[in-house]
């Protein structure tokens, strides 16, 4: 997925955060929702801006960085 297209970053819109495009809902929320526990359905409620796929985008970007962020453990060296 090309979560890129997704997002948008404006100095004028809250704080220059990144917000999903068209709207006023940062990326870090929507991440702050999921790791509390809100389903994708209960987010849809919380922000009806968003669609199901904007959600979506903001899973895979959270997937993609943290395989960026995990280190990869080094193969043993067998004698």
């Amino acid at each position: 997925m090309d979560y890129l297209k997704f997002f948008e970053q404006d100095s004028d819109i809250c704080g220059g955060d990144y917000v999903l495009r068209g709207t006023r809902v940062t990326v870090r929320t929507v991440l702050a929702s999921l790791a509390e526990g809100a389903t994708v359905d209960e987010i849809l409620e919380d922000f009806p801006s968003l669609t199901q796929e904007q959600v979506r985008a903001v899973i895979a970007f959270a997937a993609e960085a943290a395989s960026d962020d995990f280190p990869t453990p080094s193969i043993p060296r067998v004698a």
